[in-house]
This record gives C-alpha cells, structure tokens and sequence, in this order.
C-alpha cells in the first residue's frame, strides 16, 4: 500500500526528490501516530520519520531537513517527500502505525516496530 507519487518511477539521481504515499485506512487515526520505516542493502529496518495525532512530525537525525512526513486524515493518507536525496538512502520504504515516538520512529506499546503490509523500493543512483 506504499506508492510513489508523481512520476511513478522509484529510482532517482543524487539530489532529486520523490514523494511517497501510504493508504492507512482507518489506522491513521486509530494508532497515536504513523511513521515511515527503511530497509537499506544488507541492514535491518530502521525508523524515518513519525507523526502524531496532532500532526507533530519528528525525524532522524539522518534525513532531519530533507524528508517532511505529512498525512491527510480525510483520505486516511499519509505521506513523505523525501528531498536532495542521497545514495545512502537506496532502500525499501515502509510504512506502520504505533502507540509511541521515540527519538522520530513511531513504535508500537512494547517499543518495537508494527510490520504492516509491503514496502517500495527507492532507488537513488550517484
């Protein structure tokens, strides 16, 4: 249920962007808060980005001033525009719902990642 907007196509250059899409359903206001979540080449998953309730957003500190995680609540979306993207963040692109923010990542009641449907690959060549 992961999309990439716009043009469709996962894979960019070095300083291009991309624009991610979720269709959350109902979760986006069932859970606390939504987040975006990566699985680079050869690492575990990690969390991106995270949003609440009152659409506060936080980040890592690795994409903090290029990615802006947003969601629309009437078409129960949600959404990351990812900006002067970087090789480093080749990955694919989950998203989940959580009970917590911790440090950007949205966890769930346990501070563990909810696995919740398939990823996108994103692509971002030197």
């Amino acid at each position: 249920q992961v999309e990439i907007l716009g043009s469709g196509e996962g894979s960019v250059q070095a300083g291009g962007s991309l624009r991610l899409s979720c269709a959350a359903s109902r979760l986006i206001r069932s859970y606390f808060c939504m987040g975006w979540f990566r699985e680079r080449p050869g690492k575990t998953r990690e969390g991106v980005a995270a949003i609440d309730q009152d659409d506060t957003a936080s980040y890592v500190d690795s994409v903090k001033g290029r990615f802006t995680i947003s969601k629309d609540n009437n078409k129960a979306t949600l959404f990351l525009q990812m900006n002067t993207l970087k090789p480093e963040d080749t990955a694919v692109y989950f998203c989940a719902p959580g009970s917590k923010i911790v440090d950007g990542v949205c966890l769930n009641e346990r501070g563990r990642f909810n696995f919740w449907g398939q990823g996108t690959q994103v692509t971002v060549s030197s």
